[in-house]
């Protein structure tokens, strides 16, 4: 089925940036170091690090120094101390060379004042004079300048600097003071810095509860009904009732939870006693900590252990804890073996198992230079005007990476490199684009906005080629799909073991366990459900945060929600992969047909050199197929896949399906609206019922062939049964091939248009359909 080509302008663009990779050449403007994916920048770094034996200013006799850096328009402030006259600040400040108009830096030491700010001392750097320094050079050690006043003189107090030029490889760019977010003060600052995390390591524990033992009901005169309750952290499961239905009763019942290093909350485990409707008795609780918990890195059983059960009693309304003798046997483990999917089982970007010594070797390098963005639209308003401030985060495996945030800019240059291990080809990084809403002011309610990601699986990429491509942004709205800018990246995956990479196209996608002791599919969406919001609030919580917002969009969070947009999508896909036998079905017909008679006589002879020399089935089957492989060869794709808006069904989508789609869970639309799409759900629920009654009702007619259920026909399918093996047993397969082959490719002259015999006699068997209600 041909796929009509989607929007141009949602298609992917070949850019060539000003990198060295790929180039072959490094010139003096391309510093030869490892930021070869991006292109150079220039900054002039200013580092402040401490002053000494400043003059006291003050009517109180102290002085409050700072140190404003000048270049131009620009200027940069270090935070102030209060009554010191040997202060330390060691901040540094970096001026895009850009936007430089100035030719001269001026460093100078103030004193804070509650009307205005004394002079104390200041250093003048002409530009053209600042050292260059190349990484991987050392830093540039610091000098003490003595401070002038402001004719020139030679004023009381040093201050110790460093001033060089350098690009955005220089280990002292992420932390730096810029001059591009000269707007941006405060707590804020610490919001727009580029940062890398990691995802904290996350455990599966697999509870067995086995029995309890000496459980004291309150009312003993019932039949206990007993389950156990667990809870970890916010994450909560439970037994079934106990079968035994004693004080000693059993269960032998898994319970899955997901939990992240270090372990901060103990596993709470409360046995019930269910006395009523909605009406449970505690019969006892314990709390496990998971330090001392065993990791088991296989399927072989750990030790079960008995835990003493603890029971609340009030005393003169006071609540006291008694031990007493009841008791539960656990076997609790932390399952490393697994691993703990937090991400869409379709594009991971990560399958090893959680303990680190069944790793294996990494088999290559994931290179991304994040360069620029171009075209982005307003995503907010400030003083009455639209704007901008774009970050990208980009995760991969563990790490995640936060380029800095651009302010107010609608083509936002990065020009950031981060590195990945990689260790299996078969995964997907993923980038997205972000508006940082917290630089102004911005309080608890206010989020991030998503402007779009990109998903890019390394198995479609060359070794060691340089891809450098404009990807365009694209985001889903209740009003339709929405180009909201493009993102121009440059991806490398570098080779170290091609053996080893070649190997694990033989291994199984995810580790043993997984397949040793399956967990079921809504374990494995209820568990990953649980990790991703693990993996958020750990990450929320770092400095500074990357929001929940981000990291859900990144993980898909919602990918399992139902969508009609998404179900079209899938239907399709499925007729996609069906349209190539459907056109061999085809093909064939016309064959039998003799549409084109030259044809069908070549597929004569073939047929009849198959028969006659079975053995060249087989070989002339692969050899088919690699001639096929060859000559598309020449019509491989060229450059990585990315979102597709026809493939997605997200240009056509009606307005009302992309409402249900963006609709809360549960529902917040009005009674009618609901009714109207749940009888819209009912109707294709209906043909999709139909549809498997059919398949149900084939499937069943193939059982009564010899179930004896039609006596006629069963009797006289044993029979042709017994004639065919007779005569194919005195006929050489052959013979019988070959005539079955003709018959199967006579002349349209020798055929008619009703159904065959076999097809009828199919037709007539019966199925269970009739004693449906």
């Amino acid at each position: 089925m041909q796929k009509p080509p989607q929007n141009v302008d949602f298609a992917l663009k070949e850019t060539s940036p000003k990198i060295s990779a790929g180039t072959g050449v490094i010139t003096a403007d391309k510093l030869a170091c490892t930021y070869d994916l991006v292109e150079q920048m220039q900054y002039l770094y200013v580092r402040v690090v401490k002053a000494k034996d400043l003059p006291a200013k003050d009517v109180t006799g102290s002085c409050d120094p700072y140190v404003e850096v000048r270049l131009g328009n620009y200027k940069g402030i270090t935070k102030h101390f209060e009554k010191k006259t040997n202060p330390e600040w060691n901040q540094v400040f970096a001026f895009s060379k850009d936007r430089i108009q100035a030719s001269v830096l001026e460093v100078v030491v103030k004193d804070k004042d509650v009307v205005v700010d004394d002079f104390i001392g200041g250093v003048l750097f002409e530009l053209n004079e600042i050292p260059k320094r190349v990484p991987p050079d050392s830093p540039l050690a610091p000098q003490w300048y003595r401070l002038n006043d402001r004719k020139g003189e030679k004023a009381k107090g040093e201050l110790m600097l460093a001033v060089w030029m350098g690009t955005q490889a220089d280990e002292a760019f992420p932390d730096a003071w810029h001059s591009d977010a000269a707007a941006v003060s405060g707590d804020a600052v610490a919001n727009i810095r580029s940062k890398v995390y990691l995802s904290p390591k996350l455990w599966y524990v697999r509870v067995n509860i086995i029995e309890a033992q000496d459980l004291i009901p309150g009312d003993k005169s019932r039949f206990p009904e007993v389950y156990v309750k667990a809870l970890l952290g916010n994450q909560a499961s439970r037994t079934g009732v106990s079968k035994s239905k004693t004080i000693n009763p059993m269960w032998n019942e898994d319970l899955m939870f997901v939990v992240a290093e270090p372990f901060e909350e103990p596993l709470m485990l409360s046995v019930e006693d269910r006395v009523g409707p909605n009406k449970d008795e505690n019969l006892g609780r314990c709390a496990i900590s998971l330090q001392n918990v065993q990791r088991r890195l296989d399927h072989k059983p750990v030790n079960s252990r008995w835990f003493n059960l603890e029971k609340h009693v009030i005393v003169d309304g006071e609540k006291k804890e008694t031990k007493f003798a009841s008791k539960i046997h656990l076997r609790i483990c932390l399952d490393g073996g697994y691993h703990v999917l937090d991400e869409s089982t379709h594009y991971s970007s990560d399958l090893r198992p959680t303990a680190k010594p069944l790793w294996k070797p990494s088999i290559g390098i994931l290179e991304v230079g994040i360069l620029s963005a171009h075209g982005l639209m307003p995503m907010k308003t400030r003083d009455g005007r639209g704007t901008t401030d774009a970050y990208c985060v980009a995760k991969y495996g563990q790490k995640w990476v936060r380029t800095r945030t651009i302010v107010d800019n609608f083509m936002p240059k990065w020009n950031e490199q981060y590195t990945w291990e990689v260790f299996d080809p078969c995964t997907v990084i993923t980038i997205g684009v972000f508006d940082n809403g917290h630089l102004h002011g911005g309080n608890g309610g206010t989020k991030d906005s998503r402007i779009g990601k990109v998903r890019i699986r390394l198995s479609t990429l060359e070794a060691d080629r340089v891809y450098t491509h404009s990807y365009p942004l694209l985001v889903l709205l209740p009003s339709g799909v929405k180009k909201t800018g493009e993102v121009q990246l440059a991806v490398r995956f570098t080779c170290s073991s091609l053996i080893n990479m070649l190997h694990l196209y033989s291994q199984p996608l995810l580790p043993k366990m997984h397949y040793i002791h399956p967990l079921t599919v809504l374990q494995l969406e209820s568990l990953r459900h649980q990790a991703m919001q693990i993996v958020s609030m750990r990450l929320s919580r770092a400095e500074p945060p990357l929001r929940k917002e981000v990291v859900e969009y990144m993980l898909d969070v919602d990918s399992h929600m139902w969508s009609m947009r998404r179900s079209k999508a899938n239907f399709f896909r499925i007729m996609g992969v069906l349209s190539g036998l459907i056109a061999v079905g085809k093909w064939f017909d016309q064959i039998c047909n003799w549409r084109n008679p030259l044809t069908t006589i070549l597929i004569h002879i073939l047929f009849v050199i198959l028969v006659l020399y079975p053995e060249l089935i087989l070989p002339t089957v692969f050899l088919y197929l690699f001639l096929i492989g060859i000559w598309n060869f020449r019509w491989r794709p060229r450059h990585p896949p990315h979102m597709d808006t026809r493939l997605s069904h997200a240009d056509a989508a009606h307005p009302d399906e992309l409402d249900e789609e963006f609709d809360t869970f549960p529902t917040s639309r009005s009674s009618d609206i609901v009714r109207m799409r749940y009888d819209r759900l009912r109707s294709i629920a209906g043909r999709v019922q139909t549809v498997i009654g059919d398949l149900a009702t084939q499937g069943e007619r193939f059982q009564s062939l010899l179930s004896w259920r039609d006596p006629r026909a069963t009797t006289l399918f044993v029979t042709f049964c017994l004639i065919a093996a007779i005569v194919l047993y005195v006929t050489p397969f052959q013979v019988v091939s070959l005539l079955t082959g003709i018959y199967v490719l006579r002349h349209p002259r020798f055929r008619h248009k009703l159904p065959s015999v076999p097809l009828n006699f199919f037709r007539r068997l019966p199925a269970r359909s009739d004693s449906m209600l």
